[in-house]
C-alpha cells in the first residue's frame, strides 16, 4: 500500500551491533510506528564506520525489512551519530540589544557570538543547543523574543564531531539510495524517546549503553547541560565472556543475553549453564556465578567511568530525579542494581514513550535511539535534506550543521 511520503518519518539507528530502521506515520493523534527492520551491523567499530561496503549492505537489509512491514518506500531518513570522536563544551555569548527589544536577529547574533569558539580543522559543530538566555541581569529565560533590555546573553551547549565520521555516515546512506535529512547525536535522540519533561526540568542523567559506546547526556532546568561518549559498551562484555569462558564470540553473545548478570551477589551458587567450546571440543558445564564474576567488573568499570565523567564536568549534584539507563545492554539483569550502587541515585530503565502503533515491538531499550530519531524528525519535519548525488553534498552537510539552532528553540 503506497503512503504519502510527507506523512512518513524514518529513523535509522546505525549502531555498532545492529542497524535499525523504524518507520513512523504522522496521524491525527501524533506518531504511529508502522514498520521496523533490524540487521546485524558489520561495518562499525565503537560507533564509527570502518567498512563502507559492510555498512551499506546492513543498512539496505534493515531498510528493506522496514519497507516490507510498513508497506511503503523509504526515501529519506534521520540518522544518529556517536563514537569517541564526539566532544562537547558549554559556551557563553553577549551582545547589545538593538532597538531596546529582543528580536529574532538579536537571538541569532547572540547564538553566533556564543558559538564563536576555536575548534580544529578536522572537527565540525553539529549541535548548538541553547540552555538559557539572560536579558540584562535577569537569568533563566528560555524564550527572550520581545523582551525589553540593553544586553542579551546566551548560554549554549556545543557538540562537535569529526567531519569524516559524519561524511561516512551520509555516504553509506547515499550508497543505499537514501537521502539523509539530518544527523543527530544519538543520546539526544534517545532522550526524545525516554525522558519526560519533568525529569529534564528536575535534573536527570541519561546513560545509553550501546554495543560499542556508552553515551551520556545530563539535563537540568529543562535544557541539556553536558554530553559525553565513553568508548566502552556491550561488545566489551561479550568479549570478556568469550575470553573468560573460552567460547566463540557468537556463543558468548547468546550466553550474555540469556544468563548474564551484572551483580554476582544476585546469582544462586548452584545455577549451572552449558558453555560451547572452541575448536570442536565438547561443551562444558560451568556455574552461572563464574559468568557473573566475569561480567560484573566490566559493568562496574563502565558505570564508574560515567560517574567520573559527570563529576569531572561538575554535574554530580544536578540529577535530582536520578539516572535513566537505556540502550540494548541496559536490559541485562542486575544492571540497574549496579548503577544504583555506583551513582547512589535512583535508577530506572528507559523505554520509548510518546508513540502509538507497534508499541509492543519497540518496547525495549534497544530501540530508544531509533524511536527517538523518528520523534526528533516529527518535531523537525520542515528541514532540508542532503540529496543523493548532490555535487556539494559535503559542503552542504557542513553548512547544515552550522544551522542547527532552530531545532532546539
Amino acid at each position: 500500500m503506497a503512503k504519502n511520503n510527507e506523512d512518513i518519518i524514518v529513523g535509522l539507528d546505525i549502531g555498532t551491533t545492529k542497524i535499525c530502521a523504524i518507520v513512523g506515520e504522522v496521524g491525527e493523534k501524533g506518531l504511529n510506528i508502522i514498520g521496523i527492520g533490524t540487521h546485524p551491523s558489520k561495518g562499525l567499530r565503537k560507533g564509527v564506520v570502518v567498512n563502507i561496503e559492510s555498512t551499506v549492505i546492513s543498512i539496505k537489509k534493515a531498510v528493506e525489512e522496514a519497507e516490507l512491514m510498513a508497506g511503503c518506500e523509504i526515501g529519506t531518513v534521520f540518522t544518529g551519530i556517536a563514537g569517541g570522536h564526539i566532544k562537547s563544551i558549554n559556551s557563553h555569548g553577549i551582545i547589545g540589544i538593538r532597538n531596546g527589544e529582543v528580536s529574532d536577529a538579536d537571538i541569532k547574533r547572540v547564538i553566533d557570538a556564543a558559538k564563536a569558539v576555536n575548534i580544529p580543522m578536522d572537527r565540525e559543530i553539529i549541535h548548538v543547543l541553547p540552555q538559557e538566555f539572560i536579558v540584562d541581569d535577569q537569568d533563566g529565560i528560555k524564550e527572550p523574543l520581545g523582551m525589553s533590555g540593553v544586553r542579551l546573553e546566551a548560554k549554549v551547549h556545543i557538540v562537535t564531531a569529526a567531519v569524516a565520521s559524519a561524511q561516512n555516515i551520509v555516504k553509506c546512506c547515499n550508497r543505499t539510495g537514501l537521502d539523509v535529512r539530518d544527523i543527530v547525536l544519538q543520546q539526544l535522540a534517545s532522550s526524545e524517546a525516554v525522558l519526560s519533561s519533568e525529569e529534564k526540568e528536575l535534573g536527570v542523567v541519561l546513560v545509553d549503553i550501546g554495543g560499542g559506546t556508552t553515551d551520556i547526556a545530563v539535563f537540568a532546568e529543562g535544557s541539556i547541560k553536558h554530553t559525553a561518549v565513553i568508548a566502552l559498551g556491550g561488545n566489551h562484555l561479550t568479549s570478556d565472556i568469550a575470553i573468560g569462558l573460552r567460547t566463540p564470540v557468537a556463543e558468548a553473545e547468546k550466553i550474555k543475553k540469556k544468563y548474564g548478570c551484572a551483580l554476582a551477589s544476585m546469582v544462586k551458587r548452584d545455577e549451572m549453564i552449558e558453555v560451547p567450546s572452541v575448536g570442536g571440543r565438547k561443551p562444558r558445564t560451568v556455574s552461572r556465578q563464574i559468568l557473573a564474576e566475569i561480567v560484573e567488573p566490566r559493568v562496574e568499570e563502565i558505570m564508574t567511568l560515567v560517574n567520573r565523567e559527570i563529576i569531572k564536568a561538575g554535574f554530580e549534584d544536578v540529577a535530582a530525579s536520578g539516572v535513566v539507563l537505556t540502550g540494548g545492554s541496559a536490559s541485562l539483569e542486575g544492571m540497574m542494581e549496579m548503577a544504583e550502587q555506583v551513582f547512589n541515585l535512583p535508577v530506572r530503565l528507559g523505554l520509548p514513550v510518546g508513540i502509538s502503533g507497534l508499541t509492543d515491538i519497540v518496547n525495549s531499550p534497544m530501540y530508544s535511539t531509533g524511536v527517538g530519531l523518528v520523534l526528533y524528525g516529527y518535531k523537525n519535519r520542515s528541514e532540508d535534506k542532503f540529496r543523493v548525488g548532490e555535487k556539494n553534498m559535503f559542503g552542504k552537510i557542513t553548512k547544515r550543521m552550522k544551522e542547527w539552532l532552530s531545532e532546539f528553540f
